[in-house]
This record gives structure tokens, C-alpha cells and sequence, in this order.
């Protein structure tokens, strides 16, 4: 029971997030500071949006948050398949972190690929024919 806690404890945490976010509605002006990079320069960052994307999901709303911010849902569904594989890894009683083996095994290549993604979504959306990703 005791290798749970820390894989039960981040989901307790993110779910105390999105239960925070899903009282506290990011649409009504005021409940959160604006994005200060669109605020300064009217450039869309990768998250904006992601708060609304998190109210929608909140509620049940699948098509709204991905039209609030299609990347962070699917960084949610990301978190989602990693805790479920860290959960069962930590169920089955292997080491969940470490060298030699981790829940996830990420090269240098994944995170190459994932700054690309993050960067491809950031200009796209900022261009006129990307304005479907805008929130």
C-alpha cells in the first residue's frame, strides 16, 4: 500500500486542480490574471486557453475543451496513459523510477518531438488559417 502514495497522491492533487478550476469558471473575467505573452503582444501561447479546456473537461465537455485548447487535452490524456502505467507498475510492485526502470522511457528524441509539437501549435494557431486552434 505504501508504493501508492506517490502515484495516488499526484492524481489526488491534479483532480483538486480540476475540481478548483471547474468551480471557479475561467470565462467569467477576473476569477485568473490574463496570459501576460497575449497580453503584451496579442500572440496566443501554447496554454492559452488550457484553463477553459480544463473547465470544459471539468463539466464533461470534450468538443468545447478541445476547442478551448486541443494541445492540453492532449497533454491530459498524456498524464492520464502515464499514471495509469505508473499505477500499475506501483500495483505490481516494481521500482516505478529510477535508471533502471522507468515508468516511461523518454529519449532525447521525445522531447525533441515534443518541443516541436508545442512550437508547430504555437505558430499555427497564431497564423489566420490556424485561427480554429485559437481559444
Amino acid at each position: 500500500m505504501r508504493r501508492l502514495g506517490a502515484p495516488v497522491g499526484a492524481l489526488a492533487a491534479v483532480l483538486a486542480a480540476f475540481a478548483f478550476v471547474g468551480l471557479v469558471d475561467p470565462n467569467e473575467p477576473g476569477h485568473y490574471p490574463a496570459c501576460p505573452l497575449l497580453r503584451l503582444t496579442g500572440v496566443y501561447c501554447p496554454g492559452c486557453g488550457g484553463l477553459r479546456s480544463a473547465y470544459a473537461i471539468a463539466h464533461g465537455e470534450p468538443f468545447t475543451a478541445l476547442g478551448a485548447n486541443a494541445l492540453a487535452v492532449f497533454g491530459y490524456l498524456g498524464f492520464a496513459v502515464v499514471w495509469l502505467r505508473w499505477f500499475v507498475v506501483c500495483v505490481r510492485g516494481r521500482p516505478a523510477v529510477g535508471v533502471a526502470a522507468p515508468v516511461v522511457p523518454l529519449r532525447a528524441a521525445h522531447g525533441w518531438v515534443i518541443c516541436a509539437v508545442v512550437l508547430g501549435f504555437t505558430v499555427i494557431r497564431n497564423l489566420p488559417f490556424g485561427s480554429f486552434l485559437t481559444p
